[in-house]
């Protein structure tokens, strides 16, 4: 018997083995027959990435910015479009039907209606700011239709325990959703919640469709017009290094923030 239950395990550990042999083996082949001159001319090049300093720096800021903005307003209207939806009548009606259309449509096409579409709708309307920050209100929108769902599902996992209790003390309903339960439902979305401030900052490159001064660009067109002025494609590794710095930390802080959820709980 002992045998028949050791077998299967030896059999997966020699099967991961052998997967990791072939891969191996397959990226010392592809390093062997790369052109590494060719490769550290066209994207490692080292004048490319220096003569981007320090514009690149004023590019980061502008896409965190954006991100921090839609983020925060975003995560605002999200909780005001999951407490409509809670409810009843017209105002469930119009949550359900933002939240299903800004889920349904692409992200960039929501982009292109608030830049292009409702400036020609609305003759004469200007972005304060320029059509970047036309870009950033689609941002908002669509952080607003998903998150929504993620906050209304935090809400309704608090316990109907703790609104009963806050009721028997004499605390009005909004004063019980504001102080009560709002704070730990957000408490326990923190993790999704982070993930989707990650997401939310890799969709700032979708600003590109609104244009941009060279004051208001963000990582990725900055790193698109680096390819175009310097015809080498150094500047869009440079901003993927750049990107990579700012989302792994975030990234380790979810998976840190879920393990400390589940041990919670």
């Amino acid at each position: 018997m002992a045998l028949v239950d050791i077998r299967p395990t030896v059999r997966r550990r020699v099967s991961r083995i052998s997967s990791y042999v072939v891969f191996v083996a397959l990226v010392v082949v592809l390093a062997f027959m790369a052109d590494w001159p060719r490769i550290r001319f066209y994207f490692f090049n080292a004048e490319v990435a220096a003569s981007m300093w320090p514009r690149i720096l004023r590019a980061t800021w502008n896409t965190l910015l954006y991100t921090a903005v839609s983020f925060t307003i975003g995560t605002a209207l999200a909780t005001a479009l999951a407490l409509m939806k809670m409810s009843k009548g017209p105002f469930k009606a119009f949550a359900v039907a933002f939240i299903e259309i800004f889920r349904g449509m692409p992200a960039l096409l929501t982009i292109f209606l608030l830049v292009y579409a409702v400036p020609i709708a609305f003759k004469g309307m200007k972005y304060p700011g320029g059509m970047i920050w036309g870009g950033v209100l689609g941002l908002i929108i669509v952080t607003g239709a998903y998150t929504a769902e993620i906050i209304r599902a935090g809400i309704m996992a608090v316990p109907k325990g703790q609104r009963e209790a806050s009721r028997s003390l004499g605390m009005s309903p909004m004063h019980t959703t504001v102080s009560v339960i709002l704070p730990q439902a957000f408490r326990i979305v923190i993790p999704p919640l982070t993930n989707e401030l990650v997401m939310l900052l890799k969709d700032t490159s979708l600003l590109f469709i609104a244009g941009a001064t060279v004051l208001s660009k963000e990582l990725t067109q900055f790193g698109r017009e680096g390819v175009t002025t310097f015809g080498n494609g150094t500047p869009l590794i440079v901003v993927a290094v750049f990107y990579l710095i700012i989302t792994i930390p975030l990234t380790y802080l979810v998976s840190r923030l879920e393990k400390k959820m589940a041990v919670k709980q």
